[in-house]
């Protein structure tokens, strides 16, 4: 038996599955019914099983032909995207993105090293910002992408990548969740985590102090590990030296928080178009993204 299948044999016995006929495969793949079927011959031949069973009036696979089609999709669906891929014209010029630091840290290096393989004269411009600033750097046209996170899973030239749960967290040494009043360290006045975090504590008569404020995750992060304070973040960022708390330990539970990819509707290039389309994806293939990279 040989080591390969010649693709054009795969793709008239596709196309014959598909269509239920020979004469109508014989159209769709520019052949005669006669070559068709001498393709089909050479195809059991090389497989050394039946294919497909004919009688005067239609046509059915064996099992050994539903098993061969379910592959002969996927390698006709990869020479399709490798053709595509490839002759493609080259992209060149430079694409802006913002995200938060956190968020750049945890998803940012694997979806850049994918686009540069595919795009490497693409020069990327990256941002780190909170979201509420990201949002407004897209409205004033400042940033081509901004990957964001939000109370809400709908944003204007939005779509949704995740949600993810909002959780406690404090350090691994230290016991500052146990203090009274609980000490926070929080994100300022306009987040709409710092929101979600104090009316939860009041709702749950926990009494608390702001002790630390904090534009970036990672000066939060910096007064949690060193055992400061406590604080809430999206449970797939949580860093080493930080440990998630438990309803069990006296913690309300939080709201899912949303992150999105948003989108400046005038930055409208192929260049926008395929990092778009690689984060899309890198987040699609799991929902659990971070698994996926590991």
């Amino acid at each position: 038996m040989p080591d390969t299948i010649p693709i054009e044999l795969l793709r008239t016995f596709s196309t014959i599955a598909d269509s239920g006929s020979f004469s109508v495969a014989a159209d769709q793949v520019s052949r005669t019914q006669s070559a068709v079927s001498m393709q089909i011959k050479r195809l059991e031949e090389l497989i050394e099983k039946p294919l497909i069973q004919r009688d005067s009036r239609n046509l059915k696979l064996t099992d050994d032909g539903f098993t061969l089609l379910h592959y002969a999709r996927q390698i006709l669906k990869l020479n399709k995207e490798a053709l595509s891929l490839l002759r493609r014209p080259e992209l060149k010029g430079w694409v802006s993105i913002g995200l938060p630091d956190d968020y750049a840290a945890r998803f940012l290096p694997e979806i850049l090293a994918s686009f540069s393989r595919t795009h490497p004269r693409v020069q990327v411009q990256v941002t780190c910002e909170p979201s509420n600033r990201l949002v407004e750097r897209i409205q004033k046209k400042k940033l081509d992408l901004a990957m964001v996170t939000s109370p809400s899973p709908e944003i204007e030239n939005g779509i949704l990548l995740r949600q993810d749960q909002t959780v406690w967290v404090t350090s691994e040494r230290h016991c500052q969740h146990e203090a009274s009043p609980l000490p926070l360290a929080l994100f300022p006045d306009d987040c709409y985590c710092r929101k979600w975090v104090l009316s939860s504590l009041e709702k749950s008569g926990i009494e608390y102090r702001i002790a630390y404020t904090s534009p970036s995750i990672m000066g939060l992060q910096a007064a949690v590990t060193a055992g400061l304070a406590v604080t809430a973040v999206s449970q797939s960022i949580v860093p080493p030296g930080i440990r998630q708390l438990s309803p069990e330990e006296g913690f309300p539970p939080l709201p899912n928080a949303s992150f999105l990819l948003q989108r400046n509707p005038e930055s409208n290039n192929c260049i926008v178009d395929s990092l778009a389309e690689h984060i899309s994806k890198a987040f699609s293939t799991c929902s659990e993204f971070g698994r996926c990279l590991a």
